[in-house]
């Protein structure tokens, strides 16, 4: 029995994409025999190098995991980005997201990644909600069970594990689980039959794993307690769904999951209630050291954690073969993906008379927060390298307004809708990139573009489509 083999460490990558400031974290990972590591950001030889010095470090094959919800590109610089979730449900072609899953594993596998956290299986269902949104493939129950069941037979026909989350479900919480802990006040009924049902659907599918939702649901549990330390909630998931794979927390750094105790006290009760792995805690020997100390104190049964780590170990035997070649899918390359949704989001008015060049105005809700957004004006530099930005000629007004954390809001802020009062009625066309309900937020009739999302991928994608307009 090895308690540091259930943690699993982040890695972040700094502004140059390499992770040598890691160099701590890495060593008190492999000292306390962590399983694996969350990565966050670098590039494709950055991550390769990353995951090829952790392996041999370490002397064994690891779980090296990464939140890939918009393909491999959202966090690996030169690897494939998608559209978010919302965007490829919208197309309502079952095999755009199986393939969409398909070129994830293949490419994170490419750079030495094997577990995708992903897909969501949340249901967009509170317009207040902070976080879930666009990365949600929706709000019907059938349909999102569709989308997630395609998504996880792509990822993992390819050789990664996926990870559907947040179990039970996310969707109905106003409050962010980094921040506070939320509570869900909807009945048993409308959880089990609604929510929970796209986690079934992960599950008939073979999903790999389950993460947990820093979220306390007072109708599953009457302790209050979130679903990732609460036992009656992971027996359901056990039990009621047939659950055997691993069971993986969010982030042990997040305020829903801490509530005023120590990440240690918290892992401990995570893994006695029935949680498998112990991800991002910021002090990795000190949860190691915690759970060995609650073992040998009696407070937490040795099966409980020879249990957890069969199933880390049968999760690690599934990635063991090498993955089969990337798939080919309904669309050529992610930019003509990009296209089709472009092409088929004007969601009021036309915009056929454009006139160069170009002038942008940018309204960005997306400013703030502990990390910055991607760039704004990857749409400028387009226009600009092809002689049509400037002002003098048609105006597009931008508006960015992607889910992040920090906002605790699903609408525009107050910021951003006063500078939209003052753009929306002179603007030529609007461009909205955030869930098309952000619709009723603009003022005025003016033409109104969605598309979805601030990266690179869209916003070049909306160039193509406003050049082919501009006379």
């Amino acid at each position: 029995m090895n308690p540091g083999r259930l943690v699993f460490p982040a890695l972040r990558a700094n502004a140059d994409g390499g992770f040598t400031q890691e160099a701590e974290t890495i060593r008190t990972g492999l000292d306390v025999g962590a399983g694996g590591f969350i990565i966050f950001g670098g590039n494709v030889a950055s991550v390769r190098a990353l995951a090829t010095d952790l392996v041999q470090a370490a002397g064994r094959p690891l779980l090296l995991a990464s939140d890939l919800e918009r393909g491999a590109g959202q966090q690996v610089a030169g690897l494939t980005e998608l559209p978010p979730p919302a965007a490829l449900a919208w197309l309502d072609q079952p095999d755009v997201i199986r393939w969409a899953g398909g070129l994830t594993a293949a490419e994170a596998c490419s750079v030495g990644l094997n577990w995708v956290f992903a897909p969501v299986a949340d249901l967009d269902v509170l317009p207040e909600n902070p976080i879930v949104q666009t990365r949600a493939f929706g709000a019907d129950p059938e349909m999102v069970s569709g989308c997630v069941r395609a998504w996880v037979e792509g990822c993992q026909a390819v050789g990664a594990l996926a990870c559907a989350k947040h179990y039970p479900g996310h969707g109905r919480t106003a409050v962010d689980s980094h921040v506070a802990l939320p509570s869900v006040p909807d009945n048993a009924t409308v959880l089990t039959t609604q929510d929970e049902r796209p986690f079934a659907s992960a599950i008939e599918a073979g999903v790999a794993s389950i993460m947990t939702a820093h979220v306390a649901y007072p109708a599953l549990d009457p302790s209050g307690r979130p679903a990732t330390l609460s036992p009656p909630i992971l027996a359901r998931l056990r039990e009621g769904l047939r659950f055997d794979g691993i069971v993986v927390t969010d982030a042990l750094i997040m305020e829903g999951a801490l509530s005023g105790q120590s990440e240690g006290a918290a892992a401990v009760a995570a893994l006695g209630a029935g949680v498998d792995v112990l991800l991002y805690p910021n002090d990795a020997a000190a949860v190691s050291r915690a759970v060995r100390e609650a073992v040998e104190g009696g407070v937490l049964p040795r099966e409980r954690l020879l249990e957890a780590e069969r199933r880390y170990d049968a999760s690690l035997a599934r990635v063991a073969s090498p993955p089969a070649r990337v798939p080919s899918g309904p669309y050529e390359t992610a930019e003509h993906l990009a296209d089709a949704l472009i092409d088929r989001g004007l969601l009021r008015g036309s915009a056929r008379g454009l006139k160069a060049p170009i002038e942008l105005v940018v309204v960005d809700d997306d400013l703030g927060g502990p990390y910055a957004p991607s760039p704004s004006d990857y749409l400028a530099r387009w226009l600009d390298g092809r002689g049509l930005g400037g002002p003098g000629g048609s105006r597009v007004v931008l508006v960015f307004a992607e889910p992040r954390a920090w906002k605790g809001r699903g609408g525009l802020g107050p910021a951003a809708l006063a500078q939209l009062a003052d753009a929306a009625p002179g603007a030529d066309l609007i461009v909205l990139f955030g869930h098309p309900r952000l619709e009723s937020s603009i003022p005025g009739e003016r033409p109104l573009l969605l598309a979805w999302h601030r990266q690179r991928l869209m916003q070049e994608a909306v160039g193509r489509w406003v050049g082919a307009r501009t006379r």
